[in-house]
């Protein structure tokens, strides 16, 4: 961290909340012991664990605030604010979180022996600043803080590959952005001076200047230069996201800006768009995410809008999800409820599932109706009896082969990068016992180990030698990966099953093995084995034991769908789809037209 003097404490201390009380006098004196510093993107300012022996203020910038053991910040600061003052006023032995520059950034900085010097010769200063910090610990021990603000307000477009500077791509962000809020679009020859000082992008005076820009505005909008220069540098430094742009079909290879983003940027601050002249199947994305560390990539259509307004929505923190749950056969009902949700207006940005939903989910991805998914349940779990043909149970229950062909003609052939919506499926990963969320490579795997029920169907195993089976063991309703890869609402659908069912079987009337397979040989005694649940129906319950679990991913956003299944309904009653469809779209019409007169 350099020093800079230029900077003069006294414009920023009165805007503090924790000096408010002091007079002018005080203040001038308690400006006077204050350093300046810029701090480059990625620098900490405090670690965790440091003495906490300064007290900073943000004069501007943006940090973040984690600590060891959690993935994703528990806090933002930005500029007026202080940073470390708990530990500091409190004389705390270490700090208790690191905080780090998110982009190229300036802070006052004031040392515990000129702070104590200052305390002696003013004491009423102490006072101020204890009385002040106790009513704020107040209020943050009374009310949870609120999350942290993952939307970005400075994003950086950047070339991809070998692709052609993207100016077309950028002059339409340019539009919806400004159609959303006031935004200032910059490039290197429309920049002002001050931003390009000397070309130094080290300088505190361009970081100021950025900085100054960015107050008035709800979104700045940058365009690199095609190559590595110092503007380049710096708008990358100082985004809060970079969105590398390359057309599909050029060289992939990462470029020399792609690489010095990868420098700068923490994964989840990089998205990869691709480009298509127009709307027609996608092959070969994979290539394009082998050498790259990013969030998400999004395909875009530059024939339509479409695609620049989802990716807007996912800047924003406003792309709407759709997650759908597990449970066999009763999963048709998600088809009627897609139809409804769209004949009222909801689009999805992003889908995903478990089990026999991600098959569903996976489907409305392609685009398919409903009419048409409902038919392709009718050809596969019907027409050709896709769980109806048992083999020796040695490693399953089920033929898997022939369930495999079945899904196979559907599924196959297709990678998940190269569906045009985002789309993740969930299975249970038995080797280390943890969810596994398939969001690239052959998307018929992934719906296969996200639907093997234990015992039923034999596992997926990957090449890595990892047992994967139905995602329902552990998250039957899997919301809590829809909100680690995006902000924003979502469509979340649970079945409501009865929540005591009763089985009147008499254990001793179980039949022996011998008996079994008498009644098996004679078709006429089958009518005599007790009326108890199947081994598939058993299997199934299980899974779905953990339905509930999902309540605590739901957020205010999020809508919650739960179609009451009547109890006639078995998990294996493959042969009801369309029964389930109608159930379906009439309860979530019924359900939607509910809510809204609610709201009335």
């Amino acid at each position: 961290m350099d020093v800079d003097p230029s900077r003069k404490a006294e414009q920023a201390l009165p805007l503090i909340e924790i000096f408010a009380q002091l007079d002018a006098a005080e203040m001038t004196e308690l400006a006077a012991r204050f350093q300046t510093r810029s701090l480059k993107r990625g620098e900490a300012v405090i670690r965790q664990g440091e003495p906490a022996d300064a007290l900073y203020i943000v004069v501007s910038g943006r940090f973040s605030v984690t600590r060891e053991g959690r993935r994703t910040p528990i806090a933002e600061i930005g500029p007026d604010q202080p940073i470390g003052e708990i530990g500091f006023i409190t004389n705390s032995a270490s700090r208790t979180a690191t905080v780090t520059a998110m982009r190229d950034s300036i802070v006052l900085r004031l040392d515990r022996g000129d702070f104590e010097q200052l305390t002696r010769k003013h004491p009423m200063i102490w006072r101020s600043l204890a009385m002040t910090l106790a009513q704020r610990l107040a209020v943050t021990t009374a009310a949870a803080p609120p999350p942290p603000d993952p939307r970005p307000r400075t994003v950086a477009i950047i070339r991809a590959g070998d692709s052609p500077q993207p100016m077309a791509f950028y002059l339409k962000m340019a539009t919806i952005f400004e159609r959303s809020g006031k935004t200032l679009v910059l490039d290197s020859q429309s920049a002002p001076d001050a931003v390009k000082v000397g070309a130094k992008n080290e300088s505190a005076a361009a970081t100021r200047a950025l900085n100054a820009l960015e107050a008035g505005a709800d979104f700045v909008l940058f365009l690199a230069d095609p190559e590595p220069t110092a503007w380049s540098e710096k708008v990358i430094r100082h985004a809060d996201l970079v969105l590398a742009v390359g057309q599909h079909d050029a060289s992939h290879e990462p470029n020399a800006l792609e690489a010095l983003a990868a420098k700068f940027l923490p994964q989840d601050a990089m998205r990869l768009v691709l480009l298509h002249s127009e709307r027609r199947p996608i092959s070969g994305t994979s290539r394009w995410l082998r050498d790259r560390r990013i969030a998400m990539h999004h395909h875009i259509a530059m024939s339509e809008s479409e695609g620049y307004e989802r990716l807007f929505r996912f800047i924003a923190g406003t792309a709407r999800g759709l997650v759908a749950c597990g449970g066999g056969a009763l999963c048709a009902t998600h088809i009627g409820v897609y139809r409804a949700l769209r004949e009222q207006g909801y689009d999805f940005d992003i889908m995903g599932g478990t089990s026999a939903g991600s098959a569903m989910v996976a489907a409305f991805a392609f685009g398919n109706s409903p009419d048409e998914i409902d038919a392709a349940i009718h050809d596969i779990f019907v027409a050709n009896k896709a769980m109806k043909r048992y083999t020796l149970p040695r490693y399953s229950l089920l033929d898997h082969q022939h369930f495999d062909a079945q899904l196979r003609r559907y599924f196959g052939g297709v990678d998940i990068e190269d569906l045009w919506l985002p789309f993740y499926s969930v299975s249970t990963n038995l080797s280390s016992y943890r969810l596994h969320v398939h969001r690239n490579g052959d998307l018929w795997t992934a719906i296969r180990a996200s639907a093997s029920i234990p015992v039923l169907l034999p596992p997926i195993y990957t090449s890595e030698g990892e047992m994967l089976v139905d995602g329902a063991l552990l998250d039957n309703v899997p919301i809590g990966p829809m909100h680690e890869l995006k902000s924003g609402p979502n469509v979340v659908v649970s079945f409501l099953l009865p929540d005591m069912e009763r089985f009147n079987v008499d254990y001793e009337a179980l039949p022996s093995r011998s008996a079994l397979m008498r009644s098996a040989m004679n078709p006429l005694r089958r009518t005599r084995l007790p009326a108890a649940p199947g081994l598939g129906t058993v299997l199934m319950r299980s899974l779905m034991a953990n339905r509930q679990d999902y309540n605590r991913h739901i957020g205010e956003e999020d809508l919650l769908l739960v179609p009451p299944i009547a109890s006639e309904f078995g998990f294996l009653d493959w042969h009801r789809h369309s029964e389930l469809v109608k159930f379906g779209y009439d309860w979530t019409l019924s359900d939607l037209q509910r809510r809204r007169a609610d709201e009335a």
